[in-house]
């Protein structure tokens, strides 16, 4: 009889979805299938760490907007490879710091996610998405008054209707994938 594997806790690594926040998180939980980068407003100044990543795993960013695009793209993928894939979701966060509207795009990926039927989820992943299931009439709200949605607008970078765009749910229809998996 042979032992399961052992995954150090914070990797969530018996879990096919798994969530964490920031470049520290992506270091936790990075050694996965299909690493998911939601970036909400795309204002993080850190990008993707690629190093913190297996070199075999696809990278696909995500947003409110694409998050149904980004779901079905992981699904499609499994379906290639003919297994189940990990999956771990990380909010960029802006400077490292707790940003809401990373949190609440993570959880709408998850939640498509799970609507699909890819849906054993981490307890980290599910408060994440439970998060955007519960606030899911508010988004446009949320991120319009969100501490990073303040500031574009105050800053000038974004007017208000800008921001309120970031926040329609599933208006893109592609995924956009910045690392393709290895063949």
């Amino acid at each position: 009889m042979t032992n399961p594997p052992v995954f150090p806790p914070p990797s969530q690594g018996k879990y096919q979805v798994r969530f964490d926040v920031g470049i520290d998180g992506l270091a936790r939980i990075g050694q996965a299938d299909v690493v998911v980068w939601v970036d909400a407003l795309g204002t993080s100044e850190a990008g993707v760490d690629v190093a913190a990543v297996s070199p075999d795993a696809a990278i696909v960013a995500a947003t409110l907007r694409s998050r149904a695009a980004v779901a079905r793209w992981i699904l499609d993928h499994q379906v290639a490879v003919g297994r189940r894939v990990a999956v771990s979701i990380v909010a960029a966060t802006e400077g490292g710091g707790f940003s809401s509207v990373d949190v609440l795009a993570a959880g709408a990926v998850i939640d498509a996610l799970s609507t699909l039927g890819i849906d054993f989820t981490s307890p980290e992943a599910a408060v994440a998405c439970a998060a955007f299931v519960g606030l899911s009439g508010a988004v446009g709200h949320l991120v319009t008054a969100s501490v990073p949605g303040q500031e574009l607008v105050a800053s000038g970078r974004f007017a208000g209707a800008e921001l309120r765009a970031l926040a329609q749910v599933d208006a893109d229809g592609d995924a956009v994938v910045l690392r393709a998996p290895s063949a």
